[in-house]
């Protein structure tokens, strides 16, 4: 079945939905990271990143912009393509960005485009139970989904910055309800963004598809941070949650991979990259 694979000298084959499931269900950690080209997918690929994610981040870290607000689908098609052709054995995911999914016909469209053009296996959209509907209707369109709750950087003008979401009880229980009624309405991943460890683990433990954490705890399914940040190319301040892996090694690939062995092994994050 995988002799194409085999003849690309591929050890393993791909990453899918049922690996990432598998992964939770046996308490193996999920290493994420994101990738904006096809050099650096390479890189993160061969060093054993199991789920790459061509983010709307790229807004802020490629683009240069203050927000990820300004970035388009066709820019997500465009970078997601070029990191396709990067990986072998990596899932890859891509954003949704602003105001792309509002109506579930125009949600369907956008995700066929990003799946079909950006050669994305997954699309992630922002939101809590004002998604569900949507969520539903791509399900039920068989596209895989990846739900954002917690922080939600297409929402920074509205919520006033980047900020810690779920510190009040009353947050945090309909954030953990919001991602148990997207994960029923048919999300197979759930990613939490800025919250709490506690918050992080009380959703990791009610729900049954993957939660896959950036700056939630230590005690969720997964870890991901930006590719540039973990690079120490990020030029100002960063996120709390962020840790420099490039320091000590000679090259960006030992640098991402001691990122994902520092995964594998729970030994990040650690508790200065943690809410409370």
């Amino acid at each position: 079945m995988y002799t194409q694979l085999e003849q690309r000298g591929m050890p393993e084959p791909p990453v899918n939905v049922s690996t990432l499931h598998r992964m939770k269900a046996d308490g193996e950690p999920i290493a994420c990271l994101t990738a904006y080209d096809a050099s650096y997918a390479v890189l993160v690929d061969a060093a054993g990143t199991d789920l790459v994610l061509v983010g709307d981040s790229l807004g802020m870290v490629i683009q240069g912009h203050d927000t990820t607000v300004p970035v388009t689908v066709d820019d997500i098609i465009y970078h997601s393509r070029t990191v396709a052709r990067g990986l072998r054995r990596a899932f890859l995911v891509a954003d949704m960005p602003f105001m792309s999914y509002t109506k579930q016909a125009q949600a369907l469209d956008n995700a066929v485009r990003l799946m079909q053009e950006g050669g994305a296996m997954m699309v992630k959209l922002e939101g809590g139970d004002d998604q569900v509907a949507i969520v539903e209707h791509l399900a039920r369109h068989d596209i895989p989904v990846c739900a954002h709750l917690g922080l939600k950087p297409q929402s920074v003008h509205k919520i006033g910055g980047f900020k810690v979401q779920g510190r009040e009880p009353d947050k945090a229980r309909e954030m953990q309800a919001s991602a148990k009624r997207l994960q029923d309405a048919g999300a197979d991943i759930v990613l939490l963004e800025c919250v709490p460890n506690e918050v992080g683990n009380a959703i990791t433990e009610v729900l049954d598809v993957p939660v896959i954490g950036i700056g939630a705890g230590p005690n969720v399914d997964g870890q991901i941070l930006v590719l540039y940040d973990i690079l120490d190319i990020t030029q100002g301040r960063t996120p709390r949650f962020v840790k420099n892996f490039q320091t000590g090694c000679d090259s960006p690939l030992l640098a991402i991979e001691s990122y994902v062995r520092a995964v594998k092994e729970r030994a990040y994050p650690e508790p200065e990259h943690c809410f409370s």
